[in-house]
């Protein structure tokens, strides 16, 4: 039997419909403060960033400001978020960072940004995708579930697997969108628990269907 494979036009038609405001739901003013936003967003959703992130910017609201930040008073004000210790410890240590070797700007460079304390390649993606518009693909725990759901990638593709594929089969100017599009089907459609299977364009070929007709 030819493996199937799917239709890459058709998916993102279909999901440019489905959320044509999909966006970067982080809340900053700057791309110093994207960073920030995005390290503090591991583990945690977009809407807990945003209610502690008003009052960290108004009071460090750059990195010259931020690497003379007490840590523990940057703890007490993202104390609401998981691991708010290890956070504010990177982020004090990530603005010193630029402070020291980038004279307080954020790096756009893949390679520059990832030897940033508390950056990794998901990060460092976000950051060169939607504070300098370059494209790129991030991919998050939503992005790698839906890739493999929707065969864009394989069960067992680790996310820089799926990154790398993902920019194999659909165009560089799509890059940074697509990442945007597979966010929102994953949080509000394509969920890991419970997904809105019903409605879904893509419910013919789907991993986690095909998974519940074999049990």
């Amino acid at each position: 039997m030819a493996r199937y494979k799917p239709d890459c036009n058709y998916i993102y038609d279909q999901l440019e419909q489905m959320f044509p405001d999909a966006h970067c739901q982080l809340d900053y003013g700057s791309i110093f403060q994207l960073a920030v936003a995005v390290m503090l967003s591991a583990q945690t959703t977009d809407v807990s960033v945003n209610k502690v992130t008003p009052a960290l910017f108004a009071r460090y609201p750059d990195a010259f400001a931020m690497g003379q930040a007490d840590q523990k008073d940057v703890e007490e004000m993202i104390r609401s978020i998981g691991l708010y210790r290890n956070k504010a410890a990177s982020v004090i240590a990530m603005s010193r960072q630029l402070v020291e070797e980038y004279d307080g700007v954020v790096p756009n460079e893949m390679d520059k940004l990832t030897l940033l304390r508390g950056i990794g390649r998901k990060s460092a993606n976000v950051i060169l995708s939607e504070g300098y518009k370059i494209p790129a693909i991030a991919v998050d725990t939503h992005v790698h579930r839906v890739s493999i759901r929707l065969y864009l990638a394989n069960e067992n593709d680790d996310v820089d697997q799926v990154e790398k594929k993902l920019m194999k089969q659909f165009s560089k100017d799509r890059w940074s969108r697509l990442h945007h599009l597979l966010i929102f089907f994953g949080r509000y459609q394509c969920s890991s628990r419970n997904p809105h299977c019903e409605d879904c364009p893509f419910k013919q070929h789907c991993r986690y269907l095909k998974g519940k007709e074999q049990l």
